[in-house]
C-alpha cells in the first residue's frame, strides 16, 4: 500500500491564484494610504511652521521670509518655503519628495498668488 503526502499541483495553483487575488486588492489600497500619509506629513509641517512664525511675531512685532530665523524643523522628505513675509502677513508652500505634482499652502494675512482659500486653512492641489 502506498501513500503519498504533500499537495497537489491543482491545490497549489489555487493557493498562488488566491494570493495574487488578495495582492492586486491591497497593493492600491497601501499607495492610498502613502499618499494620505506624505500630505499629512505636509500639513502638519506648515501647522508647525504657523506656530514658528508667530512665536517670532511674538518677540519681533513681524514675520519672517527666513526659515534660519525660526525654531522649526521639517520633517524627512518635505521641502517647507516661505513665499512671502510682510509685518503682518505670510506665505508658505510645503511639497513631498515623494509625491509628484502636490503643494500644500498656507497664509495668515492678506497675500498675493495665494491658491489657499481661506487665511489659515491648509490647501493642497492633490
Amino acid at each position: 500500500m502506498r501513500t503519498t503526502e504533500g499537495f497537489t499541483l491543482i491545490e497549489l495553483l489555487i493557493v498562488v491564484v488566491i494570493i495574487g487575488i488578495l495582492a492586486a486588492i491591497a497593493i492600491p489600497s497601501y499607495r492610498g494610504t502613502k499618499s494620505k500619509a506624505f500630505v499629512s506629513a505636509i500639513k502638519s509641517d506648515l501647522r508647525n511652521l504657523a506656530t514658528a512664525e508667530e512665536a517670532y511675531f511674538v518677540d519681533e512685532v513681524g514675520y519672517t521670509a527666513t526659515i534660519g530665523n525660526l525654531t522649526f524643523n521639517s520633517s524627512d522628505a518635505v521641502t517647507v518655503s516661505i513665499e512671502e513675509a510682510a509685518i503682518n502677513s505670510w506665505r508658505a508652500t510645503g511639497f513631498h519628495s515623494g509625491l509628484a505634482g502636490v503643494v500644500c499652502e498656507l497664509y495668515y494675512g492678506s497675500t498675493t498668488g495665494t491658491t489657499a482659500t481661506a487665511e489659515g486653512l491648509i490647501a493642497c492641489n492633490d
